[in-house]
């Protein structure tokens, strides 16, 4: 097969970029870090200007670095990260910043829509009612009504970077179908929006995007774009779709009961299946996969910032250490399980319990920095296990082998192992460097037809490259652990989501 791919990763920290041959081979990569703007513990933003100028830049910086000819690229696709939105005017601009899926503003409205239609959005979504696009777009609308005015169609990362590069406008804007379950207003099964849902939640119909799959062309880049990438006028542009879907798709998690870990700013357990089951218990989110006829049962939790966050929380030692690495090495020395720790610092995600609050149990005077270190790892391990353990009581039909991981904490062979120990699979490193570029590159080859199978061309271009086995004593402490840390976490999550109810 002839021909280049591009693939755009619109993260939260940083935009990933990669170009690619049909068969896998990455001639270039490239990664530009994204400012992330915390106004206070609820408020997250982040500017769309960003994602565009972080994009073009990295597709140049990628050709250089390739040495790559511009008319050998075939087509391009952005993926995004999925939960957050932005308004895009009659222009197909900005007009309200991207209101992240770290923001949760519209608590207020999740807690209505639950109330109002819970259930409804579960069987319809695949998707509990959570801090996503339906809540995010009623808050706009009652909190920001000027800017609120102003938006002709609300839209997710990749389809901003997607449309930009493709000068479409604002009635021309899209969502594609993996970011479906996070939209609380569509029929995911059936791929459209759900006009019982809209009218129920409450939003603006006309403000909606249309639907489309991945694989289908949105446009071509204009000569601005062109100017700023790098890359011919022209070139076939892609719908895209959403990271997660993207990271299993460049991981090769295409079939029936594959396993994936994203070990990113959201730490997400996924497995794939072949069937639309919405989870009535509201800890896995049904999500469309990017290969015809694939569905991801997943659920998640916001990993990363746990990691940020513990440097700070634990201080610097003696001798002026205070980096993550040094704390991480303290942890995989010490004992497992001293400690609970229950990480649900900024609400929990799933089931949903946005105000839920973190905290270390059990600790007494002859506990340490490694011991409070460690136990924030084997919570995230302790959470993948109480996913998994839904996911087979959802799927009883499915048989997990082993788990991918990928992310920027894929690299953590030791949490790898506390994670393997949890779950009681083996996890499996990848020789590759960015999944979710990969994957987009991918989608963008089946657009252009480069790729005429998805799902072989990804179990095709992703090799394994280490395997790390649960270790028995481990996974026996941890099986031990595992309901002691349920009944602890359901405890503390419930007991502090009362007290927030209580009147100041």
């Amino acid at each position: 097969m002839s021909g280049l791919l591009v693939g755009v990763d619109v993260g939260t920290q940083s935009v990933k970029t990669g170009i690619f041959t049909p068969d896998g081979d990455c001639r270039a990569e490239s990664a530009s870090p994204l400012p992330l703007h915390r106004f206070d513990a609820e408020h997250v933003e982040q500017d769309p200007e960003d994602f565009v100028v972080a994009a073009a830049a990295g597709i140049a910086a990628c050709l250089r670095a390739g040495g790559c000819d511009p008319g050998e690229v075939a087509g391009v696709a952005v993926a995004g990260q999925m939960a957050g939105i932005l308004g895009v005017g009659s222009d197909g601009h900005a007009v309200t910043p991207y209101d992240s899926w770290l923001d949760t503003r519209c608590r207020t409205e999740v807690e209505e829509i639950e109330r109002r239609c819970g259930d409804e959005v579960v069987e319809r979504t695949g998707c509990p009612p959570m801090v996503a696009h339906a809540a995010k777009i009623l808050w706009w609308r009652r909190h920001r009504p000027l800017e609120h005015a102003r938006v002709a169609r609300f839209v997710v990362p990749s389809a901003y970077v997607a449309g930009r590069l493709c000068g479409l406008a604002g009635d021309e804007a899209f969502v594609d179908g993996t970011h479906l379950h996070f939209s609380g207003l569509a029929d995911n099964a059936a791929g459209a929006w759900s006009p019982e849902l809209v009218d129920e939640v409450g939003v603006d119909a006309e403000r909606l995007p249309r639907i489309l799959a991945p694989t289908e062309l949105v446009g071509s880049l204009t000569r601005a774009a062109a100017d700023a990438s790098g890359l011919r006028p022209g070139t076939p542009v892609a719908a895209g779709l959403g990271d997660t879907a993207a990271g299993a798709l460049g991981a090769g998690v295409v079939d029936e009961g594959q396993l994936l870990d994203v070990a990113g700013t959201a730490a997400v357990l996924a497995v794939s299946t072949r069937a639309f089951r919405p989870d009535p218990a509201r800890t896995l989110i049904a999500m469309r996969g990017a290969v015809p006829g694939q569905w991801i049962s997943l659920s998640y939790l916001a990993g990363g910032d746990l990691l940020r966050w513990l440097p700070q929380a634990l201080g610097e030692r003696s001798d002026g250490a205070a980096s993550l690495a040094s704390l991480l090495a303290e942890a995989v020395a010490a004992e497992p399980g001293r400690v609970l720790f229950v990480p649900h610092l900024g609400g929990r995600i799933l089931p949903p319990a946005p105000g839920a609050r973190g905290a270390w149990l059990g600790l007494d005077l002859a506990h340490g920095r490694a011991d409070l270190a460690r136990a924030v790892l084997e919570s995230v391990a302790l959470e993948y296990a109480l996913y998994l353990q839904r996911a087979r009581e959802l799927f009883p039909e499915l048989e997990p082998s082993e788990v991918r991981v990928i992310g920027g904490g894929a690299g953590n062979r030791a949490w790898d192992g506390i994670k393997a120990a949890a779950l009681g699979l083996p996890y499996v490193g990848l020789r590759r460097e960015s999944f979710g570029s990969w994957g987009a590159a991918l989608v963008a080859g089946a657009a252009v037809g480069l790729v005429p199978d998805l799902a072989a061309a990804a179990l095709e271009g992703t090799n394994v490259e280490e395997r790390v086995e649960p270790e028995p004593a481990l996974a026996e402490t941890y099986a031990r652990l595992l309901p002691e840390y349920r009944d602890a976490s359901e405890w503390l999550v419930g007991r502090l989501s009362r007290l927030e109810e209580l009147p100041a």
